[in-house]
């Protein structure tokens, strides 16, 4: 019988082997994700320099951990927690968002997929959070901090009690869009506990003409005496944020907007002012990301950012993207974003 040399190399592979089969690697299977509500006791107070008046009243903050089954269970070692902060009129649901054909359009939940844990917070005024009388920008980065500090002790709740002890963070990154990347910087720059920031479509320099009418709707319902200015139409929505998103998200996003609350408006000036100053204090590395179609912010002013910090910042700008980057180029903004914090996180 005539062996063929590929018989031969085999024969004399399983007797070197001991007649044992050695099967190829394999490619290991995406963690088990899970998304679990929990909630923070906060104080309504103010230490940044974003000046304004908040209530000084106790609040339940609620959010939702998105992760790795074992890190949420605590049983994966130390624990990176990104912290995504959401924009103006929007809520968690921007960084999380769920439903039928939406399949993809969940940031929280593609991190996951690749290892990390993301804390999804409702601000103070949205959702499910209290909603004070009295609060503004400041104080959301007051609260912010006072989250982190949670998370770095582990004093939060499940909502679920059954669940037991909460993870505690080793490192927090936190992350913004929007006025939310703004809350996140002065956070960063006031208190200096995170390990990193991610913020996208945000300047401190200058915005777009739309960005100033808005503000301007915003503020005259303020000023009329109304407690939040009402959402923008769905049509307008869909024109500060999106671009290139399908048709069923940018409806599911306008479905899903709501209010802003009138101190976050009549504080947008201090804001602005103490972003701006703070962008120099920020030690942590930076990623800045924009959408090449953003309607709100202006492209000379994307590119004057980043000279801002004085630590390293990185700059990605994706062509033809609007505002709302989550939900306008998931997939090539969800692997930035892990490809950085593999980078400058260790």
């Amino acid at each position: 019988m005539r062996l063929t040399f590929l018989g031969v190399l085999t024969a004399l592979l399983a007797l070197t082997l001991g007649g044992l089969v050695v099967p190829a690697p394999a490619t290991a299977a995406p963690p088990r994700v899970v998304s679990r509500a929990v909630s923070f006791d906060v104080e309504n107070t103010n230490a940044t320099t974003a000046l304004c008046l908040p209530d000084n009243e106790s609040y339940r903050l609620h959010a939702r951990l998105v992760g790795p089954a074992r890190a949420i269970e605590g049983r994966s070692g130390p624990l990176r927690i990104n912290v995504l902060v959401h924009d103006e009129g929007t809520g968690s649901w921007s960084w999380h968002l769920r439903g039928r054909g939406l399949r993809g359009y969940d940031y929280a939940t593609r991190l996951a997929e690749r290892g990390e844990t993301s804390l999804v917070i409702d601000r103070l005024g949205y959702g499910a959070s209290g909603h004070p009388t009295s609060t503004c920008l400041g104080a959301q980065a007051d609260v912010l901090h006072q989250v982190v500090q949670h998370l770095r002790s582990g004093r939060y709740d499940f909502a679920d009690p059954r669940l037991g002890s909460t993870p505690a963070a080793a490192h927090v990154v936190t992350h913004g869009l929007g006025l939310g990347a703004a809350i996140a910087q002065v956070e960063a720059a006031t208190f200096d506990d995170v390990a990193g920031l991610v913020l996208m479509s945000w300047t401190d320099r200058s915005a777009t003409q739309l960005a100033q009418e808005e503000l301007g709707r915003q503020r005259a319902a303020c000023l009329s005496g109304s407690a939040a200015a009402p959402a923008a139409g769905a049509a307008a929505f869909r024109q500060q944020l999106f671009a290139v998103a399908p048709a069923r998200v940018q409806r599911a996003a306008a479905a899903r907007r709501v209010p802003v609350p009138c101190g976050d408006v009549l504080s947008r000036a201090p804001m602005r002012l103490a972003s701006g100053l703070g962008a120099g204090q920020v030690d942590a590395p930076v990623l800045l990301l924009y959408g090449g179609a953003d309607a709100l912010t202006r492209p000379s002013a994307r590119t004057a950012q980043a000279s801002a910090y004085p630590t390293r910042t990185t700059t990605r700008t994706f062509t033809g993207a609007g505002s709302a980057l989550p939900l306008e180029r998931p997939a090539q903004v969800g692997t930035t974003v892990l490809r950085w914090l593999d980078q400058s996180q260790g």
